[in-house]
């Protein structure tokens, strides 16, 4: 590791979570397990394994060349792409055994230009209803009955109907009530078209934590995967983040009272204090939001001071320390732990905005590899996955198609 500065994932309590939520959910629902943005910043392929380890039966991700990834680490679950694609990628997703999402008619109009009738191979795609969320899919009975048509093609597998709540995680269940009564009266719709729909599908990970009777055929588990979860409106079951992070002192000083540093003389000393710099930065995702959080050394809380830097920042410290000090911004040291909740409370947002912000300079590092990996029959793990190293890039041949697209 040539830098200072790290992510440490366990691939085994992304599996513990998995297996946890499979245990509170009835036997036939099925797991879908979201590991968009780079498995939320945990690492796709890695997650995506540590996943099917646990038992999931599909993946999902935001975008198609994120599939082309799993694709060309080797994975074979089904891969649910939950953003519509362009029409003219369609014989990229059949090639790549992938399933779409569609939200209209029009789109299947213009994708007809790329696959004709009489082409080769069944489409398999997941309609997204929108029941309040406000962000893509189907509200009129009109744009359902206008689609039907197209999903009726002999080259067309309705694989999935499914829609995602807004407020999962807050206390107020009213709008989310209302939601789920949208979606059992869109529901009727599906069934009334006779169209052979696999899967009935409206809780994403808080919704299917807190409320099991809406599981339905599958649940789309993200955040609660990582460890995510609103902890004071679940009590049934208990999740652990997967994920800390870590760097060191590089610079050790002793300010005097008065004086100041930062940029824009953003932090003046109340008396004569120990300041220690830690290269990690607003670059690295840790953004200048962040100012005045703690981080954790020598098993004590000290909080950052003075406007965050691109590579750097500064901390003030406990009293002196020795240059190469561990320092946890996310994690636990002795008694004292700091959480994504902790942080994403101060911010104003969720962990998951954390977690995905941590960008690709922060070397990730993963334990239980092993233990995960035994699903692989192969005699040795995939070459895209490594303990403890940097992954190599994809395939020539994956790389040619993400140029394509």
């Amino acid at each position: 590791m040539l830098r200072e500065t790290w992510a440490e994932v366990s691939l085994n309590r992304i599996r513990e979570n998995m297996l946890r939520i499979r245990k509170s959910l009835p036997y036939s629902v099925k797991l879908m397990a979201v590991v968009k943005a780079n498995g939320y910043g945990h690492g796709d392929i890695e997650s995506a394994a540590a996943a099917e380890r646990a038992g999931a039966d599909y993946l999902a991700v935001a975008y198609i060349e994120e599939a082309l990834r799993l694709r060309g680490a080797g994975m074979k679950l089904p891969i649910l792409v939950l953003t519509p694609i362009r029409p003219e990628h369609v014989q990229l997703a059949l090639e790549l055994d992938l399933t779409l999402t569609v939200t209209g008619a029009r789109w299947f109009a213009e994708m007809r230009a790329y696959k004709p009738y009489a082409s080769a191979g069944k489409l398999r795609v997941h309609v997204k209803m929108d029941t309040g969320l406000g962000r893509i899919g189907i509200r009129a009975k009109t744009e359902w009955d206008e689609l039907v048509p197209w999903l009726r093609a002999k080259d067309i597998e309705v694989d999935g109907f499914y829609t995602h709540f807004a407020t999962a995680g807050e206390a107020d269940t009213t709008f989310l009530e209302q939601q789920a009564a949208r979606f059992m009266e869109m529901k009727q719709w599906g069934r009334a078209s006779r169209l052979a729909i696999r899967h009935y599908h409206c809780a994403g990970s808080a919704a299917a934590l807190r409320f099991p009777h809406l599981a339905m055929d599958m649940v789309r588990i993200g955040a609660a995967m990582y460890g995510y979860y609103p902890e004071k409106l679940v009590h049934s079951i208990k999740l652990e983040p997967a994920l800390s992070l870590h760097s060191r002192l590089i610079h050790v000083k002793k300010l005097a009272r008065g004086e100041y540093l930062g940029y824009n003389n953003s932090y003046r000393a109340d008396e004569d204090e120990w300041i220690g710099t830690v290269p990690i930065g607003y670059a690295d995702g840790w953004t200048q939001r962040m100012q005045g959080t703690d981080v954790l050394i020598e098993g004590r809380r000290a909080p950052i001071v003075g406007k965050i830097c691109m590579d750097q920042l500064m901390i003030k410290l406990p009293g002196p320390c020795a240059e190469g000090a561990l320092v946890t911004f996310i994690g636990t040291q002795g008694e004292q732990r700091i959480t994504f909740s902790e942080l994403a409370a101060h911010i104003g947002s969720v962990a998951q905005e954390i977690s995905t912000s941590i960008g690709v300079r922060v070397e990730r590092t993963y334990t239980d590899t092993e233990e995960v990996y035994a699903r692989w029959n192969n005699p040795t793990k995939p070459n895209d996955i490594k303990p403890n190293v940097n992954r190599p890039a994809v395939s020539k041949s994956i790389a040619g198609k993400q140029a394509a697209i």
